[in-house]
Formats: structure tokens, C-alpha cells, sequence
């Protein structure tokens, strides 16, 4: 198939250090190259991928210090896409709905992957007005805000099956990965390191946003010598970091959508504790991959149970639901259904054309008779 994928510019493909998103947009991208389909990413300028790159900017916008207005950068990117739509069998959109007014007005199949929470009731309108967009969910949670939407399926990320090793036997700390903010909760990773009396390894981003929270809630909680803030790692430095850790504390407060890390732990058969909310009862087998609790004396509870856990177990798992190759199935079953279904739809279109034009030519005729 002839496949656009167009990622979000804040981030290259895949990014440097920390970025959900474009880090999916990636394994998928390469993915359906590796399988021979002719794949064309829109990203920024210093991605590297394999596939076809189209650049409307030079760098992630996120490291560009001379970028004001990350918008405009995003507008040239639609205009990028819509000017060779007509190439494509079909567009895949990792945007959110920043594209969904141009989409309605041209042709050529598209999908939107949702990568977002959906629980704020500004997109109410917005998802009603556009109800007709097929969409993808992340996991089944993600969409019970707008369950009457157009969806397609869910499909779960996946990871390349070499990205993560496995590794045996666990290390002597647990570990906290992704970002430093409310919603995520550090805090409460560092009250079940401390509780637990384990040494804690956070490796965590702080955006703008978040840096008040942090020098606020966070920074007075770091100088237990149980905790060691690290900061932002890259990939190379995460597989090192995940494979050694006791277990992956995810003590989420928030509808996650999905929670890549999760999955990456898995892949390293290290076991995730996380707290039950979004789509964690998806991905967690409880007491298989990792344990689900509702609160910190469960966490605790749970590291006191980690003594017999299977990691080679946990990777088995991990190979079996959420690889990039299943991912790609998954994706391109859907492909294939909406280019069918454009096909479909151009040929009602066509024939009843053609039918119009017999009844016309037969009406003229009557009346020349």
C-alpha cells in the first residue's frame, strides 16, 4: 500500500530522549517498510527513518529555541500532506484533530490514531461536529468519553521485538519513567520507595508547565538518600535503566490512554506496579506482568511480592500482545477495510452517474421522437 503517516512536529521520529508518540509513529513507520509497503512520514527534519521524508520544518520543534509559534509550523505540515493526498491509498494522522476540516473536503481514505486523553469536555463539540472521522483508540479506556464515535478499532502500541533485552534476574532499585508532573504522581513513587525501604531511580522530563510542581512538591522530596532524580534519558540509556530495576512503579492519577513505559518494562521482563485507572487493566495480566493496585499500602504490599516473579514469563507476554508486527497487522486490517470502502463508495458513485446519464440520454431521445 501507498501509506502516509504524519506525525507531530514537537518531536523528531523517533525522538532524542523523551516522546511517546512520535517514538509509536516511528516503530510503526518502519515496520511497514521492513514489510515492503511504500510508506511516506511527515515529520520533522532531523527524524530518521527509513520511509520517504517529507520536512515541513528542520528540527523538533521542542529543541528549536528560535520556535514562537509551534502552529504555523503545524499548518505547513498539513499543507504538505493535502497537497499529495492524491499519492496516497490512504493518510494515517497522529495530530489529534488538527487536520479533521481539511480531511472531510478530500477523497483520499484516512484514519486518525488518538493518542490523547478524551475525558475534557472541550472536545465534546468538537468530536460531534466531525462524528464521521475514523478514528483508532490507544486502548478501549481511552474512548469511553465518546464511545458513539466513528471508531475503527483499538490497536495497542507495539515495540520492535530486539529493542528490549531481557534480562533475568532483577535489579536492586525501583525505578519511575516519563515525566514530573500531577498526573503522574511522583510522589507517590517516592512514599512507596520510602515505605518500602528500596532505593528509588527517577528518570523523568520536566516541561515548562510542570517546573513549578516540581520545585514545589517534588524538590523537597528528593533528599532522601533512598531517591536519586536522574532526569531525561534517551532510549539507549532507558533499556539499561528499565532492564535493571526491581519493578516499574506507575502510580498513575489519571485516565493514561496507554503508558508506553509499561510495556517497554515488559519487554525487559520487568514487572509493572501500577495504580488501577485507564487503560492499566488492559495491559497488566495482575500478578503475571506485574501487579494493579489501588493504592500506595497496595504498592508496598506488591514489591513484598516480587521475590518468585517470572520475567522470561513477562516477556513471553510481551512478545505475544504488543510487538510492532502486531501492531502493524492490526493497523493495516483497518487500512485495507477503509480503502475498500472508498472503492466501494467511488464505484456507487460512478454507476450512478453513468445511470443518470442513460436516463438523461433516453429522456432527450423521447423527446426528439
Amino acid at each position: 500500500m501507498r501509506i502516509a503517516q504524519v506525525s507531530p512536529l514537537y518531536e523528531s521520529v523517533p525522538p532524542r530522549a523523551y516522546g511517546g508518540t512520535e517514538r509509536v509513529v516511528s516503530y510503526l513507520t518502519e515496520e511497514l517498510v521492513a514489510q515492503g509497503h511504500d510508506v511516506t512520514l511527515f515529520a520533522s527534519g532531523d527524524s530518521l527513518t527509513a520511509a520517504r521524508l517529507i520536512a515541513p520544518c528542520k528540527r523538533a520543534l521542542r529543541l528549536d529555541p528560535r520556535v514562537s509559534d509551534p502552529l504555523a509550523y503545524h499548518y505547513l505540515l498539513l499543507e504538505e500532506v493535502f497537497e499529495r493526498a492524491s499519492q496516497f491509498d490512504i493518510i494515517h494522522f497522529h495530530i489529534d484533530y488538527l487536520h479533521f476540516p481539511l480531511s472531510r473536503r478530500q477523497s483520499t481514505p484516512q484514519l486518525s490514531t488518538l493518542h490523547g486523553r478524551l475525558d475534557i469536555p472541550d472536545l465534546m463539540p468538537l468530536y460531534g461536529k466531525f462524528s464521521e472521522m475514523p478514528l483508532v483508540s490507544i486502548s478501549n479506556a481511552q474512548r469511553k468519553p465518546f464511545s458513539r464515535a466513528n471508531w475503527q478499532g483499538t490497536v495497542y502500541h507495539g515495540l520492535p521485538a530486539d529493542l528490549f533485552a531481557c534480562r533475568d534476574r532483577p535489579g536492586d532499585y525501583l525505578a519511575f519513567l516519563g515525566r514530573i508532573s500531577p498526573e503522574k504522581r511522583p510522589d507517590r513513587a517516592i512514599e512507596i520507595a520510602n515505605r518500602a525501604g528500596m532505593k528509588l531511580k527517577m528518570a523523568a522530563k520536566v516541561d515548562p508547565v510542570d517546573r513549578d510542581y516540581m520545585e514545589q512538591a517534588i524538590r523537597p522530596l528528593l533528599g532522601s538518600s533512598r531517591v536519586e532524580f536522574i532526569g531525561e534519558i534517551n532510549q539507549q540509556e532507558k533499556k539499561a535503566f528499565l532492564a535493571n530495576a526491581y519493578a516499574l512503579l506507575c502510580p498513575f492519577d489519571w485516565p493514561e490512554p496507554f503508558g508506553l513505559v509499561m510495556i517497554e518494562a515488559m519487554a525487559c521482563g520487568t514487572p509493572v506496579i501500577a495504580f488501577r485507572c485507564g487503560s492499566v487493566p488492559e495491559l497488566i495480566q495482575d500478578e503475571v506482568t506485574g501487579f494493579i493496585v489501588n493504592d500506595v499500602d497496595g504498592a508496598v504490599a506488591a514489591i513484598g511480592k516480587l521475590q518468585d516473579f517470572d520475567r522470561l514469563r513477562c516477556r513471553e507476554i510481551f512478545e505475544k500482545r504488543f510487538s510492532a508486527a502486531r501492531m502493524v497487522e492490526d493497523y493495516l486490517k483497518i487500512y485495507h477495510r477503509l480503502d475498500k470502502a472508498s472503492a466501494d463508495y467511488d464505484a456507487r458513485i460512478s454507476f450512478a452517474a453513468l445511470h443518470a446519464d442513460a436516463s438523461k440520454a433516453a429522456i432527450h431521445y423521447d423527446i426528439e421522437k
